[in-house]
């Protein structure tokens, strides 16, 4: 979860900065040699492959905030997260592939890096790797378990998660429903909030929300590592050289990486990833087997296994440097086309194909919308139904015109049995005035007002769907 930290280092180092800045941070970074010794490697692919682990390390964190964000008890010495980042060869994409804490795996006959023991084969789950054999054993666990080899890795605990996001003045989650969890503390109404660093550390550390535990975990950190991006790159850090220094100092102080991975790796990274924003970057998980519940294995517990078919097909498609999510409107690369990265705009009156979509809590093709002309204005009232149809609304294709005055602001009526519907629709509408009316039944009703400009692209939070699962980042940020 803390791996969102480093990934922005990536993206911060992708601004044009400057040789003298960037190199100053090297000293920042902790060291670690995860590939001493190490043999029978997979073959290199194209393109970039991190492996970015968060740990549970909280020795920086002042009683203070281990009381106020409920971080207490010992740490395990594990990785809570395993994330592997494919960036590709044309500095267009990132890939951000999952991979759960509880994977069942097999470690081969190593030395236990804390107590000196010699450990013989033994089945444990992915994040015990870690703290049997450190970075190392992580490294090469991840790699037979992928086929995957791994150019860098990186690693940052729960205070460089909690520094960078106040450096960065804090990052803004949306979310449709409420989201409880009395563990970390988290609880958060429905709707868009920006987050300081311990209360994003209690967004993405929450798994006692629902029945999806772990799972549903993932999805919210991938969600939060796609608004951290959005952050970054929205917030002008790239462009201010006292800011981007500030900020990844900050980033960098917790950090642990492999040495081959420095300044000249962020200069690199600077060229090959201009333009990079959250539609340039795609998040999924690794398929498990079954429907994914997990079995208990004598020994280690609750564990999950990986669908054997679609899990090596994923890592083939890393390998080879080939998008998860089929995208035929991915901004060019800026060296090759002039333009500036941010996607295509425009349209029939809704949003641009590169703007961020808003989620909701119903499916808009769920939800049967009637369409009123409320102005003076001819064909208002189609230009309305044919954009939010477009956006995925279930309209009737009939706009119909009101016999009433002008109507200045555009309103939605709605039986006060279907809010959540009527929520979702006004989400599509900015400035829209939600209006109850009894008795209405299930059909919503849309007043276009004198105030209308356009539809905002929503869909309904849910499981990402496709071959792989995966979902790009512009449909996880908020509008």
């Amino acid at each position: 979860m803390r791996t969102a930290t480093t990934l922005s280092v990536l993206v911060l180092g992708a601004g044009g900065i400057g040789h003298a800045v960037v190199t100053s941070l090297d000293t920042g970074i902790g060291r670690v040699d995860p590939f001493k010794d190490m043999k029978n490697r997979p073959n290199a692919g194209r393109g970039l492959n991190l492996l970015l682990v968060g740990t549970d390390g909280r020795d920086k964190i002042t009683e203070e905030e281990r009381q106020k964000y409920r971080l207490g008890g010992a740490p395990c010495h594990c990785t809570d997260t395993v994330m592997l980042v494919h960036l590709s060869e044309d500095g267009r994409r990132a890939s951000v592939v999952s991979l759960p804490r509880d994977s069942y795996t097999e470690l081969p006959e190593h030395t236990d890096a804390t107590t000196g023991k010699r450990h013989a084969p033994h089945p444990v789950k992915l994040n015990a790797a870690y703290a049997e054999g450190g970075p190392r054993l992580t490294v090469g666990t991840v790699e037979r378990m992928t086929g995957v080899k791994i150019s860098h890795y990186l690693e940052v605990d729960f205070t460089a998660f909690m520094k960078t996001v106040d450096a960065l003045g804090g990052v803004d989650i949306c979310t449709p429903r409420p989201l409880k969890d009395s563990y970390t503390g988290l609880d958060l109404a429905p709707g868009t909030h920006r987050m300081n660093g311990g209360e994003a550390l209690q967004y993405v550390r929450s798994r006692h929300i629902d029945g999806a535990a772990d799972l549903g975990r993932m999805q919210r950190q991938q969600r939060f590592l796609a608004a951290l991006i959005h952050r970054a790159t929205s917030s002008g850090v790239l462009l201010n050289p006292v800011r981007f220094k500030e900020v990844t100092s900050t980033m960098l102080d917790s950090v642990r990486a492999d040495a081959g991975f420095g300044a000249r790796q962020l200069l690199d990274l600077n060229e090959a990833m201009r333009g990079f924003s959250p539609a340039s970057s795609e998040f999924t998980s690794v398929p498990l087997a079954g429907d994914g519940s997990g079995v208990t294995v004598k020994g280690i517990g609750s564990t999950v296994k990986w669908d054997p078919v679609k899990s090596k097909q994923l890592f083939r498609a890393v390998r080879d440097d080939k998008p998860l999510t089929p995208r035929k409107d991915r901004p060019a690369h800026p060296s090759k086309s002039g333009g500036s990265g941010s996607g295509e705009s425009g349209g029939s009156g809704s949003g641009g194909k590169g703007e961020p979509v808003k989620l909701v809590d119903v499916k808009p093709q769920e939800i049967r919308v009637q369409v009123y002309n409320g102005t003076a204005t001819d064909g208002l009232g189609k230009r309305v139904d044919d954009a939010l149809h477009a956006t995925g609304f279930n309209t009737t294709r009939a706009p119909l015109t009101s016999d009433g005055p002008d109507a200045h602001r555009t309103v939605v009526m709605y039986d006060p049995r279907w809010d959540r519907s009527a929520k979702s629709l006004a989400a599509a509408l900015p400035g829209s005035e939600l209006r109850a009316v009894k008795q209405q039944g299930a059909t919503l009703k849309v007043m276009a007002g004198t105030d209308y400009k356009a539809v905002t692209p929503v869909r309904a939070e849910e499981a990402p769907k496709g071959e792989f699962g995966a979902t790009t980042g512009d449909q996880a940020v908020c509008a």
